[in-house]
């Protein structure tokens, strides 16, 4: 017990204090300078609380730490002698700036929170510079004494340096203390989780505003009172403390110490203070040299010098880490029973009328649908079928721009997302959203957290809320991440994050799950382990589920709805589902445009112009291509499709180099290209048609074109205007104001204009219509024997008419190969492979 105390920070903490004014006699300085390094601890430390805890960065904290001097003065020259009603005179007044200023920038977020912050702090010091009479403007406040405490045996003279040294630094151990209790809190656990992901933390119920407020208003308190003890060290007020030089010196001491690390932002004041009473002795250009040093931390050691320190103890042990104590100590609890279904006759949730645009598009067009109480619904549909968007207006992440959704028989629809959650609704995201930086064990304690009435506590020890570690250990072992426990989140594998953010989501007790594409990216092992965890909830919790498998959502599903351009086109058992000819036609597209299409052009001999050998690609830790080979030879149309999220336009961008690939090799005119940068390639004569036209929105057409034009070719915008007459008629018309279909017509017009040999297109058909797409498929069919195209496409219909080969990609593997006509006659070969 004694050997862990003396481990503790705060008794290093606390032991450092003790000896600064040994220390400084020893290096021939003064006990004021060490009772400034205690101020600035106090100051750096209550500053981390929401730069290193919570992620808020405020240029603006010396308008709180100068306000409190500034009060702390005024009221004992004009109100009370003494010292105690000052110091808490000047705690209250940074406070309630705190508060008022915190309301007011709490709705802007990353660097307008910043800069705003940073206005305030000019708007302060501009005011207190100019108010002479009651500040005494540039010339600062004088008159400030330090009066002594007690009385007879007990007074203390706080006059004495070396007294008010030590009074000073018990008043900031106390306040370090708190601030302690503060960070190891529930309370400060939910800060850690929104600085790691502001947005799961707000969909596991916390209301993230609140939080930030509360804790904005502590840092400024604890701002305001090291300015007090400040301006009583020195007896004097002066305008400079509220200068944003002073805000810019505490945020480079706090990161300089080490903003992950309670203690490193004492240590980041100890070495500022001492760097500026020693070199500003050699120089008055001191702080070019602290800047070099602050330079070298952020490029170097983020986590400053207790991250340096940090790093070399882990090099040294070499071990990774265990379990946290809490985790290793909790006994899980029982297994929560299934909920008792009881069918009322009512959905729990009801889907009524939804729509959500994007400027002039329909993400989301009158979708309606209900889902009954214990049963897993998919919601499937084609690449831009609104499925991701429908989840975010049902869960608040947007609001509906018409209808809404009922959830128990209430209206959820326009709530924000801990609301959402509050109601129980969870949900996962389609790009894994946990907390990287925290362990797995943290992770979920912190969802399960947000259910407990003293989620809110600020002093309560975080480790005392032993039902909800309980609750974590057993939802980890529910989904067999029990003994990654101690592992940070973001050194999971893919599939094993996939499982953590199902706790997660699980974690808040909800009564509806949704869960958007949990088995994307995943191997195959992991796809079954994933889909099994999903087949044991069911029954215990209603899921909603998205996903491009369209085998396990087969499988797992008790009814489907079909999504397509926004809107529900079928519903019913996945065996009716899989014989509906709408669904078929959404997913596999349709021959009205290319019915009397002649076959694609015959594969030339030789060398191919582009060769994709055995490339695996990742996002991040998602193995989203396996062992994917191709070839395109120099004249030819290839088509390669598949399902959604099958891997198609992560080939793309494989080849063009925005997602280097991890292993194997892409060849070009037979030179290697593999992970070369995009703008090389496109400068080999590779031209990309992107997803979502991708177009220069503030540019005019006629400027989106000439920007494009390379090389000198054929095309021209003379050719390009007189293959696009409708380019032509909008030319001085800005990119933003363009229908989808005139986007996607200029975004093919663009890549010509850089006379590509190789054109790689990636749904060129989309969300386009009829007449646009006949429109389209025209312009690519003229353009066949004349420049080699790599087709993505949806509509397979559209794509094998146009294609002389084809290529179907699945679960990132390329499934099968052979002639486009082949594919095309064979309906049950064609919906076997990319349909329902």
């Amino acid at each position: 017990m004694i050997a862990r105390a003396a481990r503790h920070p705060l008794v290093w903490l606390y032991a450092w204090f003790l000896v600064i004014p040994f220390v400084m006699t020893a290096v021939k300085s003064t006990v004021s300078l060490g009772t400034e390094i205690v101020v600035f601890t106090l100051l750096a430390i209550a500053y981390n609380l929401l730069m290193g805890y919570t992620g808020l960065v405020s240029f603006g904290h010396s308008a709180f730490f100068g306000l409190g001097g500034y009060a702390a003065g005024l009221v004992q020259i004009h109100l009370v002698k003494g010292m105690v009603v000052p110091l808490l005179a000047g705690v209250a007044v940074a406070t309630l700036a705190g508060a008022v200023i915190g309301f007011l920038l709490m709705r802007k977020r990353g660097v307008y929170f910043s800069l705003l912050t940073l206005a305030f702090t000019q708007m302060f010091f501009y005011v207190v510079y100019g108010a002479t009479g009651v500040t005494g403007g540039e010339n600062g406040l004088g008159g400030i004494e330090r009066f002594p405490l007690g009385a007879g045996a007990l007074r203390v003279d706080l006059g004495d340096k070396r007294v008010y040294y030590y009074a000073t630094a018990v008043v900031a151990a106390a306040a370090i203390w708190v601030l302690w209790r503060v960070v190891h809190s529930p309370f400060g656990r939910v800060l850690q989780g929104i600085r790691e992901n502001e947005q799961r933390a707000s969909f596991v119920g916390y209301d993230v505003r609140r939080y930030k407020l509360a804790v904005f208003v502590v840092s400024c308190a604890f701002a305001g009172l090291a300015g007090a003890l400040y301006t009583f060290l020195l007896n004097f007020a002066y305008p400079e403390s509220l200068h944003v030089t002073m805000a810019g010196e505490i945020a480079a001491m706090t990161l300089v110490g080490g903003m992950r690390s309670f203690v490193g932002p004492a240590v980041g004041a100890a070495v500022f203070v001492f760097m500026r009473d020693t070199l500003s002795s050699w120089t008055e250009n001191w702080l070019v040299y602290f800047g070099v040093i602050f330079i070298a931390f952020v490029m170097f050691s983020p986590n400053g010098i207790v991250g340096v320190v940090q790093r070399l103890r882990g090099l040294r042990r070499g071990a990774a880490a265990p379990a946290p104590a809490e985790a290793r100590a909790a006994t899980p609890a029982p297994a929560a029973p299934a909920p008792v279904t009881r069918d009322d006759g009512r959905p729990l949730l009801e889907v009524d009328g939804v729509t959500k645009y994007f400027g002039g598009l329909a993400a989301v067009d009158g979708a309606s649908f209900g889902v009954k109480r214990g049963e897993l619904r998919s919601v499937i549909g084609p690449n831009g079928a609104g499925k991701t968007t429908l989840f975010n207006v049902v869960t608040g992440l947007l609001a509906p721009d018409g209808g809404e959704a009922r959830f128990e028989g209430a209206v959820i629809t326009g709530l924000p997302p801990h609301r959402v959650v509050a109601r129980g609704v969870s949900r996962s995201f389609q790009i894994i959203s946990v907390f990287q930086s925290l362990s797995v064990f943290e992770n979920v304690r912190l969802a399960v957290q947000a259910k407990h009435p003293r989620r809110f506590a600020m002093l309560t020890d975080s480790t005392r809320l032993t039902d909800a570690a309980a609750e974590a250990a057993r939802l980890l072992q529910a989904v067999g991440l029990a003994e990654h426990a101690g592992t940070l989140a973001a050194n999971l594998s893919h599939g094993d994050q996939r499982l953590l953010e199902i706790a997660i989501a699980l974690a808040t007790r909800p009564k509806l799950l949704l869960l958007d594409e949990p088995l994307a990216g995943l191997s195959a092992p992991d796809r079954v382990r994933v889909a099994a965890l999903i087949r044991a909830l069911h029954g215990s919790v209603t899921i909603v589920l998205i996903d491009h498998d369209i085998d396990q959502v087969l499988a797992l599903s008790d009814r489907i709805t079909v999504l397509h351009q926004g809107r529900v086109i079928a519903e019913g058992a996945p065996a009716e589902i899989q014989k509906n000819a709408e669904v078929q036609t959404a997913y596999l597209g349709h021959l009205k445009v290319a019915a009397g299409a002649d076959a694609g052009l015959a594969r030339a001999e030789g060398a191919p112009l582009l060769g994709v050998v055995s490339v695996d690609a990742f996002y991040g830790k998602s193995h989203v291509l396996h062992d994917v080979s191709l070839d395109v030879f120099p004249g030819e149309v290839v088509a390669l499709l598949g399902r959604n999220g099958a891997g198609k336009t992560t080939t793309l961008a494989a080849i063009t180099g925005v997602v280097p690939p991890r292993r194997g090799r892409i060849t070009y005119r037979g030179r290697d290209i593999t992970g070369g940068a995009p703008e090389a390639i496109a400068r080999q004569g590779v031209g990309l048609v992107p997803q979502g036209r991708r177009i220069f929105p503030n540019l005019s057409v006629l400027e989106n074109l000439t920007i494009a034009r390379r090389g000198r070719g054929g095309w021209t915008l003379e050719r390009v205007f007189e293959t696009f007459p409708r380019l032509h008629q909008l030319r001085h018309a800005s990119g933003g104001t363009l229908s989808g279909g005139e986007l996607q017509l200029l975004a093919i017009a663009r890549a010509l204009m850089g006379n590509v040999e190789l054109l790689l297109l990636d749904e060129p058909f989309e969300g386009l219509a009829p007449t646009i797409v006949e429109t389209v498929w025209n312009v690519l069919h003229a353009l066949k024997g004349e420049t080699t195209l790599l087709l993505v496409e949806q509509n397979a219909d559209l794509a094998l008419a146009l294609a002389g080969r084809a290529y179907v990609i699945n679960n990132g593997s390329i499934v099968w190969s052979g002639d486009a006509t082949t594919l095309r006659a064979q309906d049950d070969l064609r919906r076997r492979l990319l349909g329902v």
